[in-house]
């Protein structure tokens, strides 16, 4: 939670790390700011979200794991698929030759290189997609969607825009889709130039 008891929940995690929090100030609060990192330094006084915003940002964050979740559910029930394998699916149909770097397919699914692997490696098991070599650079691997793959992307596709559109798209006015659109173009502009 992002209020003023955080600075007790602070407290607590210095202290479970070894590490001593620092000085309360005589206002009662603690000097501090994070960055983009996560890694909290005491340097400047914490704005705390005020009730509008808080409510703002739980709201984002329940809506959005609402979401996924649901998305998840039905994928895996109607298609036996996970809604991250089904993305990585989507990224590698949409690019040249159905095949990304594992670099670039990381980078593009928002995910870590050792979760991109792992993923890899069950979609692989599931004949879905292969490794290749790539021979520009000996190390690098490409993974490349088979034509199993597409076929489970297409065969999947349907169930999950209709999932789609009924528990988000037909939610929202055209209005609110528009501003929606916006605001999270803009947010994810704006922290894919801070990483």
């Amino acid at each position: 939670m992002i209020t003023k008891d955080w600075g007790r929940y602070l407290t607590r995690i210095l202290r479970d790390h070894g590490k001593r929090p620092p000085a309360p100030r005589r206002s009662g609060g603690f000097r501090c700011s994070v960055n983009y990192a996560g890694r909290l330094d005491a340097v400047a006084e914490v704005r705390w979200l005020d009730p509008a915003e808080q409510q703002a940002w739980r709201a984002y964050l329940d809506a959005t794991r609402l979401l996924v979740r649901v998305l998840d559910r039905q994928l895996d029930s109607d298609a036996g698929i996970s809604f991250t394998d089904y993305e990585l699916l989507v990224q590698l149909s949409e690019a040249p030759d159905r095949r990304l770097r594992m670099r670039e397919l990381a980078d593009a699914a928002l995910s870590t290189r050792s979760g991109v692997t792992r993923a890899v490696t069950r979609l692989e098991r599931a004949g879905w997609v292969r490794r290749v070599e790539c021979l520009e650079d000996r190390r690098g691997m490409y993974a490349e969607l088979t034509p199993a793959g597409l076929a489970k992307l297409a065969a999947s596709a349907p169930g999950h825009v209709a999932a789609v559109r009924a528990h988000f798209i037909d939610e929202l006015t055209a209005a609110q889709l528009q501003q929606l659109g916006a605001t999270c173009g803009h947010l994810a502009e704006r922290l894919r130039a801070d990483r």
